[in-house]
């Protein structure tokens, strides 16, 4: 009767101990069943948009996936607006900046699709190139090209750009800034730039507004044009030959660089709501519609006192251009290439002027120029909406 009575206490416990295995095994799966799917790890993933859009695949809230899962995202901007990237736990997203991509799900992610309205489209004006920004955020250019300045065929998310003599400037939709173009003198070293809010280019130098007010620039600084670094609350900034000039939040002017032809001399304006400026000379627009303007005037490019109904002023080299209330265009200057024939032109809202060129955006989208086209800068045509 001992054998017997041994033989169950050895029995019950292998039995024991089997039992306590099988118990630890579970265990350890249920810890890695996240989910509660029998020993499947599953992840959540929380979507949202910001305005003008939505993500429709797989839709916008939280949403739970096996370990490894591949999920498709989609997103669609509303009219009006346009997507510019995926951003939040992007690292196991295929494509941070395109609509339609996917995600590889290895943990709990959340990810915003970002939308920004579409940009205003603008036309700028370099030396012998002219420069347009399309309605789609993308950027057209055509002219002289030895320096690569019209190579912004790749651009995508630009809100603003600025031509310069041989360069050329792009504002991104997140604040960050593009150049391409002669760099001589460093003028696009503007990759480290962030939360610019507009940009101008001159002939050796860029300048980019800060969303704060501040300024910043890159390039030559022989005449000190860079120094831009304690101007505060301005609101726009622009760029000549050697000179960088800013408007102030209360309508006030200020300018650094050469002073030869006294294209700084603008601490007495006031009521100011746009500024240009190139090679030698600063034109202001006032808000009751007339135009200020000093510097080198041998050629009639300051002879705008009497020029009223203006909305918006384009410096040229050596001619000054105004867009009218009524859409027209008058202009002053040197005339030689005849880049001062605007008269004719209507329902303008934008220009632009070179060194003998000048460029007007029309209502409708469509792009006219007048002056020497000898390196194709005048060679437009066609609709910069789309």
């Amino acid at each position: 009767m001992k054998i017997p009575s041994l033989e169950r206490r050895h029995y019950a416990a292998r039995m024991g101990i089997f039992l306590i295995t099988i118990a630890l095994i579970a265990g350890i799966v249920g810890c890695s069943d996240e989910g509660g799917g029998g020993g499947i790890v599953r992840y959540a993933l929380t979507i949202t948009s910001t305005d003008g859009g939505s993500v429709t695949t797989p839709g916008e809230g939280t949403f739970t996936y096996n370990e490894g899962a591949i999920i498709n995202l989609v997103a669609e901007a509303e009219e009006g607006y346009y997507f510019v990237n995926w951003t939040g736990n992007v690292n196991f997203i295929a494509a941070v900046n395109d609509d339609t991509t996917t995600i590889t799900m290895n943990g709990h992610y959340s990810i915003t699709a970002n939308f920004r309205l579409l940009p205003n489209p603008m036309v700028d004006a370099g030396d012998v190139h002219t420069v347009g920004l399309r309605a789609d955020s993308t950027v057209v250019a055509v002219g002289y090209n030895e320096h690569g300045q019209c190579d912004t065929t790749d651009w995508v998310h630009i809100i603003q750009v600025a031509a310069g003599s041989w360069h050329t400037v792009g504002l991104k939709a997140d604040g960050t800034v593009v150049a391409v173009g002669w760099n001589n003198g460093g003028q696009c070293d503007v990759g480290g730039w962030t939360d610019i809010t507009q940009v101008a280019a001159g002939r050796w130098h860029t300048v980019g507004l800060k969303a704060d007010g501040t300024v910043v620039a890159a390039g030559s600084n022989n005449h000190g044009q860079c120094d831009v670094s304690s101007w505060r609350e301005i609101i726009q900034v622009a760029a000549g030959t050697q000179h960088t000039v800013g408007l102030k939040a209360d309508g006030s002017v200020v300018a650094v660089g050469t002073y030869a032809s006294g294209q700084c001399n603008v601490g007495g304006w006031k009521n100011i709501t746009q500024i240009a400026a190139c090679s030698y000379h600063t034109v202001g627009l006032e808000e009751n519609g007339t135009v200020v303007a000093v510097g080198k005037t041998g050629n009639g490019q300051c002879d705008v006192d009497d020029w009223t109904d203006i909305n918006y002023v384009a410096a040229g080299s050596w001619h000054t251009v105004g867009a009218e209330d009524d859409g027209t265009v008058v202009a002053v200057g040197e005339n030689d290439r005849g880049q001062c024939e605007v008269s004719a032109w209507t329902d303008i809202i934008q220009v632009a002027a070179g060194r003998f060129h000048t460029v007007g955006l029309k209502a409708d989208g469509t792009v006219v120029a007048v002056g020497s086209n000898d390196q194709g800068q005048c060679a437009i045509s066609g609709s910069i909406l789309n």
